[in-house]
Parts: structure tokens; sequence; C-alpha cells
């Protein structure tokens, strides 16, 4: 069978994660959502998204097709349906198409379809604070998908640990003098993954693939460290999905981080506002702030952007993709793709520019800024205009 991935209708509440990938490629847990259904269903899948993403992000049609809506986080009852899914059938959940089968193309008529209503509890990601705010069930439930069966590296004798049946520990992983509090919940530990001496993590944390903790790092569950990121000083409850980097002391709390974003040293966010009220972020939807429901919300941060030291993000800070934020003071809390400045400030963070740094960052991770990369960041630099003052 043919499984794609299409984003639905929370691509835009998704943004800025989503003007540089689709839906499916959000990480929330240990794996992005994409990397979930293919565990599942035991299949690679392909994607429909925006035009101009779908050069990196292609969809492979064929003749029977089951798609799938990729705000939904997979589980076992749930893939076992959309994988005995027939011609004309549909999965719903809440009135909102979840799966359905098709030999028609995309658009149906799901007036023709018998209709299967999905009533157990999933993990939907709908707004961009559902990234944190579920990365606690998403952590547990990845735990067991990727460890059911297996066995553990051993862990180290110099380590402290509380509830070492809770400790993952993939080949390759290092991590010695470090204390572990599984008891929270779980702690997976990636291949060839790095914690160094003196650091301390509670439950529920994923430290991805040649992903590394910096000496003496404070880690609060629910909190996702994807491939290939850096990360040092206090975090609570945040996600960094792949290649960023926070080195350094400084807080982050109740946050995101995209791809190939920094954080500079002693930079801190507020994730809980002076009055104790709710927090509010700016919504690209309706293109004004939008309570959120939240008492605690820090920061989100769109691909490539990066901060100076000693940065203050203010509560329900949202940055977009290629900022570069430096300076004193609280910058305001949005911050337009393609900015250069800060509190004092912003101008238009020109293309040629970003891109040469975009490709200097990269090629230290031994990966290449391609045509494709460009091309997408292009297109997010115009589509953003009307937020800069050009």
């Amino acid at each position: 069978m043919n499984y794609i991935l299409f984003d639905g209708n929370v691509r835009n509440a998704l943004l800025p994660f989503t003007f540089t990938r689709p839906v499916a490629d959000i990480r929330v847990g240990i794996l992005t959502i994409r990397e979930k259904w293919e565990k599942y269903l035991g299949y690679t899948t392909t994607t429909i998204t925006e035009e101009y993403l779908s050069e990196k992000y292609p969809m492979v049609e064929m003749e029977e097709n089951v798609i799938i809506n990729a705000s939904f986080l997979p589980n076992q009852v749930l893939a076992e349906m959309v994988r005995n899914l027939e011609e004309n059938q549909a999965i719903f959940y809440d009135d909102e198409v979840l799966a359905f089968y098709t030999k028609e193309g995309q658009e149906v008529d799901f007036d023709t379809y018998e209709i299967i209503e999905y009533t157990d509890e999933c993990l939907r990601i709908e707004h961009t604070w559902d990234i944190f705010q579920k990365n606690d069930a998403a952590i547990r439930e990845d735990f067991e998908l990727l460890t059911e069966d297996r066995f553990s590296q051993p862990i180290p004798k110099s380590v402290n640990v509380i509830a070492p049946e809770n400790v993952f520990i993939e080949e390759g992983a290092k991590l010695e003098f470090v204390t572990l509090n599984a008891s929270t919940g779980p702690i997976y530990i990636g291949r060839n993954a790095e914690i160094m001496e003196g650091s301390v993590i509670r439950g529920p944390f994923a430290l991805g693939e040649e992903a590394q903790v910096k000496l003496a790092t404070k880690i609060y569950g629910a909190t996702t460290v994807g491939p290939h990121c850096r990360v040092g000083g206090e975090v609570n409850n945040s996600v960094m999905f792949a290649y960023s980097n926070k080195g350094h002391d400084g807080f982050l709390g109740n946050s995101v981080l995209g791809e190939w974003c920094n954080i500079g040293a002693d930079s801190n966010n507020s994730n809980l506002k002076n009055n104790y009220e709710e927090v509010k972020l700016w919504s690209y939807e309706s293109e004004r702030f939008e309570k959120t429901g939240l008492q605690f919300c820090g920061l989100m941060m769109g691909d490539h952007s990066k901060c100076g030291i000693n940065t203050m993000f203010n509560t329900g800070t949202v940055i977009g993709v290629s900022a570069n934020i430096f300076g004193s003071g609280f910058p305001r809390n949005f911050v337009p793709s393609f900015s250069w400045g800060g509190a004092s400030g912003f101008m238009t963070y020109i293309t040629k520019k970003a891109f040469e740094t975009a490709r200097i960052v990269m090629s230290r991770r031994h990966i290449d800024f391609t045509s494709e990369d460009a091309k997408i960041l292009e297109h997010v630099f115009e589509e953003t205009k009307k937020y800069r003052n050009e």
C-alpha cells in the first residue's frame, strides 16, 4: 500500500515551523510524526504539502493510496485501522478526516464513503504549543515503540540512576558521572549521543542521535533534544527539532526550536508572565496575538534563526525563519522572518547574507545547503515581507 501524509487544516496554525517543512516532519516526542507513522505502518511515506515545499518533500501517488492527516500521531490501534482501510472507506475523528483510501486522487466526496469513527484517545498537534505541551505523552509512546523487545546498552557504573528500568541507551552513547531520574518518566539516549559529566536529568527525556548534553546541564522533563543538537544550562519542557544549539548557561522553558537555530551564551526566555495571566502568542492565521489557554509558554523559534549572547526573550515570543537577534533589552514578542536587530529596532536580513551563513553553519555538520533549501527560504522571504518594515 502507498501511504501519503497531508498537512490538513492545521498547517498555518503551526507556522513558523511549517514554513520550512510539512506538518509530518515536526518532531514531538522522540521521533518526527512521519517517523512514527513509518514505524507503525512498516512503510515509507510521502507528502501532500505546500507547492513550494514539494520539490524537497515530493508526493508519490500510485493507483491505490491511503492518505493520512499528519496532525494525528499514530498509536497501535489507529495504525491497525489505517492498515485495514479498504476502497471507499475513511476514518474520522470528531468530524475531522483522519485517513482515507482512494483510487481517485486527493479530492474525494466523503458522502460516498463508508465512515469509520475513531473514538479512542490519540495525540494531535494543532497548535505550536502542543509540541511542548504534549511532549510528555509523546515521549512515553515513542519510548515504548522504540524499545519493545530490545535491550538497552548497560548503564555505566559511574551514573547515578533512579528507576534504571525506564532508561534506554542506544549503541555508541557516552555518559559518565551524571544523574538520571527516570522515576518521573522514561529517558531515551540515542545512538552515539553524549551526556557530559555533572549533568542532572529528569524524565521524560529524549536525546537524539549524535546529540550532546554539555557539562553540568540541568534538564527537567518533558524535554526532547533532537538529533545532532547541543544543549547546556537549564532546560524545562522544551523541544529542539535537530541540528540546533543551546550550548551554554541560560534558561529555556516551555519552548520549541526548529532546525539550525543557535541560542547565544547566557540567553534566557520567560515562560511565565509577572502577573501570572494567560499567555498570548502571535498567530499567523489571524495576524494578531491570540490566547493560548496556557500559563506557561516560552519561545517559538523558526529554522535558521539565531540570537546573540545575553538575549532576553519575553513570555510567549514567536521568532520567524532566519532571524538574527542581538543587543540589550527585550526584543518584541513577534519577530518576523529575515529580521536583523533587537530591542532598538530591526532591518531586513537579506537572503544573500542569510544564505552565506546557512551554508557555513550546515557545512560544519557536513550537510549541503542545496538549491532546494534556497528556493524554500526565498519563498518564505517573499511571503513574510508584509511583516517587516521594508
